[in-house]
């Protein structure tokens, strides 16, 4: 694990400091400078409140309730119940402290510790820009938290994502009275028993810190960013599978051309296509003429004589075309041999390969403006009211205290909503081209489900692909937009919310299962990779050695011999078995080799059916692991 420590100022925290928050267990320290003007906010709120001015949130209550001013004393002084452990206080520091213990009240499994320590280091991050009113003792025991590894327990539902996360970030701040539950060292413990753990201690909020505590777009962002982070690995991804299923293919990179996507200039379009090119540079498969590619066969005990070809695991095959078939067609056969093996006769592939450019550009164009959201909303301030202590030429309180929305989390909501159908997408193009390769009726001369299966036992990848099918329909259910289903709160005063903490909570759940259909993907075209590389090395060291007639052999529908078209069959052979020797050895594009051989040092070819379910297993770890793209 690579610890560092991340200065917050609250206006430069990157994604990328975020997941190394998350991730790596970066600590955080505050920006003394900034620090200071966190503090003045707290100071100019307090001398407010000695005034007796009214203020949402600080002298009022909440939501509904903001037309209630408090009081200087409790009415209920003689009633039972309320917080005991409260009445020391002020009725503005009770005010604070039900505020967070009332709105914890999420359900559901809790966030994993790498969430929560995302929301912690934002939470901290926002609030230091100076416009909240904690105070930088609140602010610094926040910092605390993370920084001990007293990782507050926060389950995964109940935001509405207006006003802001308040459920969820209350479970937060709950931790710093003492109440809730947090993890310590994996250990899940009472908060007061957490704090103690890591030398802590509980605190009183003071004016308006309950609500800048749980007042904001944190969960949300939080979820979003990592999201973010994980997907820019994942379109990588799509790019490197999507280049090694078109090798397998031996397919047609003319739809990759630079020239040709200046003319249609998306800027993901037009990185997805160089970075196919890219991938695919060295590869002597990719464009290779239809007549080289042998078709696969079963394997006979009688398929190869030669020693050297004993431990092939497969026959070839091509078909010839007589010269009787050819008229109209003068101009293709002066191009190309009259044999036809695994490859079809057509100048371009399928749209999963050929529009791969296309789709994942758009993929990748949704994530850049949902990074361009993202990027704004992990400096902004999400809390209300905000608060301008230097504003000059303020007549009242009202013009430095101002109650405004930037909690909404619709900006995010509709980032994440976009996000959340490209998922589905590039998910879904990946299953057809997973789809195509065992596909015998479509998968250009490789082997049924690419597998010899030669006692007819064997099923091969067969089920692999209805794993993604399954995977794909269910991210397909789950693209549906939360952001267009507004169900208002807080008896009407609160009557339009984003519902964006659902919206990325959902889009950083549904990364982990594009994730293993982009592993079911590149565990597929890397069995389908080594078939179409053997096959076409071993007719090309048939060809070597110059025996046009074991050539001849694995060609069907040849002349009777004797024939007047045997000694034109006999020519064209040889023509043949020259191209295949002057081709030279048949590989990969080199990035697709070195990714290749990764995935070879987790799963090896498989000959025959054997247990798959640990070897899906090692394949999602490698790609989530994002050692491919690395």
């Amino acid at each position: 694990m690579t610890i560092s420590t991340i200065s917050l100022d609250g206006s430069s925290l990157g994604r990328a400091q975020v997941a190394a928050i998350a991730y790596s267990g970066a600590r955080i320290v505050l920006d003394p400078a900034q620090l200071q003007r966190v503090q003045a906010t707290a100071d100019f709120l307090a001398d407010k409140v000695s005034c007796g001015e009214p203020i949402y949130g600080v002298t009022t209550g909440f939501g509904s309730n903001a037309d209630k001013l408090l009081g200087a004393y409790r009415a209920r002084d003689e009633l039972p119940g309320g917080n005991p452990e409260q009445r020391d206080g002020t009725l503005m520091e009770e005010l604070q402290y039900n505020l967070v213990v009332t709105h914890a009240v999420c359900v559901g499994q809790p966030f994993g510790i790498d969430v929560v320590r995302a929301m912690l280091g934002i939470r901290v991050n926002t609030l230091m820009r100076g416009h909240s009113g904690i105070r930088a003792s609140t602010l610094q025991a926040l910092a605390d938290l993370l920084n001990h590894d007293v990782i507050p327990v926060i389950p995964q539902k109940g935001s509405v994502g207006a006003s802001g996360d308040l459920a969820p970030l209350s479970h937060l701040a709950i931790v710093l009275l003492g109440g809730g539950e947090a993890f310590v060292g994996g250990q899940r413990l009472p908060g007061a028993e957490a704090l103690a753990k890591a030398g802590l201690k509980p605190l009183r909020l003071s004016f308006k810190e309950g609500l800048a505590l749980n007042n904001g777009t944190t969960q949300m962002l939080a979820t979003a960013a990592l999201a973010l982070h994980k997907m820019e690995q994942l379109i990588a991804t799509a790019d490197l599978a999507a280049a090694m299923t078109l090798d397998a293919f031996a397919g047609r990179t003319g739809a990759l051309k630079a020239e040709v996507h200046q003319l249609r200039p998306h800027p993901g379009q037009v990185e997805s296509a160089a970075n196919l090119r890219a991938h695919l540079r060295g590869s002597t498969l990719a464009d290779i003429p239809y007549h080289l590619v042998p078709r696969f066969r079963t394997w006979l005990a009688s398929s190869w004589s030669h020693a050297e070809d004993q431990s092939a695991r497969f026959d070839l095959s091509w078909d010839y075309v007589p010269a009787a078939q050819r008229h109209g067609k003068e101009s293709f056969y002066a191009r190309f041999l009259p044999f036809k093996g695994g490859k079809k006769h057509q100048p371009q592939d399928a749209y999963c390969l050929r529009c791969a450019p296309q789709v994942h550009g758009a993929v990748r164009d949704a994530w850049a403006q949902a990074c361009r959201v993202i990027d704004i909303e992990l400096n902004a301030v999400t809390d209300n009211p905000l608060i301008f202590p230097h504003m000059e030429n303020a007549a009242v309180i009202e013009d430095q205290v101002v109650s405004a929305g930037h909690f909404h989390g619709m900006p995010l909501a509709l980032a994440m909503s976009y996000l959340k159908a490209s998922i589905a997408v590039l998910a879904s193009i990946s299953e057809r081209r997973l789809n195509k390769l065992v596909d015998p009726a479509n998968n250009d001369g490789l082997p049924a489900f690419l597998i010899g299966n030669e006692d007819a036992t064997d099923s091969g990848f067969m089920i692999v692909q209805y794993t993604a099918a399954a995977l794909v329909n269910d991210l397909a259910t789950r693209s549906h937009p939360a952001s267009v289903y507004s169900i208002p709160t807080s008896a009407n005063a609160e009557d339009h919310v984003s519902m964006g903490a659902n919206e990325a909570r959902h889009v950083l759940d549904m990364t982990e299962d594009l994730s293993h259909v982009l592993a079911l993907e590149i565990y597929t075209a890397a069995q389908a990779l080594e078939y179409r590389q053997d096959m076409l090395n071993a007719a090309r060291r048939l060809a070597d050695r110059g025996d046009w007639q074991a050539l001849a052999a694995k060609v069907q529908g040849a002349p009777a011999p004797g024939s007047a078209e045997q000694a034109q069959f006999e020519t064209e052979v040889k023509a043949l078995m020259q191209a295949l020797s002057e081709a030279g050895e048949f590989r990969a594009g080199d990035a697709v080799r070195k990714a290749f051989a990764q995935v070879r040092e987790v799963v090896g070819f498989m000959q025959r059916d054997r247990a798959m379910d640990a070897e899906v297993q090692r394949m999602c770890a490698l790609i989530a692991s994002g050692v491919l793209v690395q």
